[in-house]
């Protein structure tokens, strides 16, 4: 048991940090009602900003110290930091479920608490990079893969798993995924106290300077390289979209078909599990056969549809069509442009070029809830979603003109492995 304890401790905390954020997600719109049905003056008409910063607060606290933990790691050992990460997870945690309780000391006492739960979790959150480091510690080179492919594998159970959960405990009382999750969370910081080895030695630790911690770095590594900038651009654009209609979606559904948590939780959890089936099984047989230039145009093209279509369906029930043939173009799009990126680039600008890669989607996990947010209360609650087929349309025609030459099978198509990315689907990146 001790000497599997360590890879089952890493599979169980990426499980239980995407179980939270799934749980969490889909209610996050529901603690705001609470605050704004005390009439707070603040959310009198900007309820989706409100929600859409709540979690541009998560993803920016990850995007600004995922490196720092990472380093800390490195350092001090990954032990600590993934103790102590999980540990301030659980507190945010507790924070949320009882942010309500403190509405008789006004609303914004109540919304500050939210923002700080927010805030905590996105700063101790970012520890998916020290979990991957922990695997590389332990595993050799020909067993590292196999180890990697625990995260992808608790990344994806989590995410499909958490909001179902979620609602279920929603039935009882709103706070009680905020408290089952934290319960999980401590549990998991019980177990790895006990049984959690380090896997760095202190011969090994080094020291990193915090010029490197600064994670603006990581964009300075792939901005300048010409060759790739118009599939960063697709990235930014579909990303932007997508975190965006991610966030803002349990506003719309609750606004206009009268959602209730429970509902837009089963939402949440077809998203998963189509996300799961596309890129843990299906995208595997879809790369060899059409390449990966094909299937970012058909996977681009699919989420213009949806965005459409999510804006103007009738009825609720047609919401689960549209969203998965969404998830299922995002599922083919990202993970080929990724793909695309890395064989543009030398051996030795791999690292650089895909952490880039990865700022450049936490970025957009900022930026994409908050102009959701803002269109959705200033403009009308099929703003986010027109302006989305809008630009993923832009993002399409710029990557048919990039990609022409593969997508007539001018240039050979190659057929990489890929793996399970579900950054886009996820709750915030964790993903970061």
């Amino acid at each position: 048991m001790k000497q599997r304890s360590p890879l089952i401790f890493i599979f169980i905390t990426i499980f239980v940090d995407l179980l939270g954020i799934g749980m969490i997600l889909p209610l996050l719109p529901y603690y705001v009602k609470i605050v704004e049905q005390t009439s707070y003056p603040l959310l009198a008409d900007n309820r989706a900003l409100v929600v859409g910063a709540l979690m541009a607060s998560f993803s920016l606290m990850q995007f600004l110290f995922a490196p720092v933990l990472g380093a800390v790691s490195d350092r001090f050992g990954r032990r600590p930091v993934l103790l102590l990460s999980l540990l301030g997870t659980g507190i945010a945690y507790i924070l949320l479920g009882v942010a309500d309780s403190f509405i008789g000391y006004g609303a914004s006492v109540v919304l500050a608490i939210l923002f700080f739960a927010r805030i905590l979790d996105g700063i101790t959150g970012g520890n998916i990079s020290t979990a991957q480091a922990y695997i590389a510690d332990i595993t050799p080179p020909e067993d590292r893969a196999k180890g990697l492919g625990l995260i992808g594998a608790a990344f994806g159970l989590g995410f499909m798993l958490g909001p179902a959960f979620g609602g279920l405990l929603s039935v009882i009382d709103l706070n009680a995924p905020a408290f089952v999750a934290a319960a999980i969370t401590f549990a998991n910081v019980a177990f790895g106290y006990f049984m959690l080895p380090e896997s760095l030695p202190a011969e090994r630790r080094t020291r990193t300077p915090w010029i490197q911690m600064n994670p603006v770095n990581r964009l300075s590594g792939v901005i300048g390289n010409q060759s790739i900038r118009p599939l960063l651009l697709a990235i930014v654009l579909l990303n932007f979209a997508f975190a965006g209609l991610q966030n803002n979606f349990p506003v719309f559904s609750d606004e206009r078909f009268g959602f209730s948590p429970l509902d837009n939780a089963l939402i949440f959890a077809f998203i998963g599990f189509i996300a799961v089936v596309m890129q843990g099984f299906l995208l595997r047989k879809l790369v060899p056969q059409f390449g990966e230039a094909r299937l970012t145009i058909a996977g681009l093209t699919l989420m213009t549809m949806s965005f459409g279509l999510i804006a103007n369906v009738p009825e609720a029930w047609m919401l689960y069509p549209t969203v998965g043939i969404l998830v299922m173009g995002s599922s083919m799009a990202t993970p080929s442009i990724t793909s695309l990126i890395s064989r543009r680039v030398s051996a030795n600008e791999q690292g650089v070029t895909l952490g880039g890669t990865q700022a450049i989607t936490s970025l957009m996990m900022v930026f994409g809830p908050l102009y959701a947010g803002f269109v959705f209360d200033a403009v009308g609650m099929t703003a986010p979603y027109m302006s989305g087929v809008v630009l993923v349309a832009a993002g399409t025609l710029l990557m048919a003109v990039t990609l022409w030459p593969e997508i007539v099978g001018r240039t050979p198509v190659s057929r990489p492995t890929m793996r399970l990315d579900l950054d886009s689907a996820s709750a915030g990146g964790q993903g970061d």
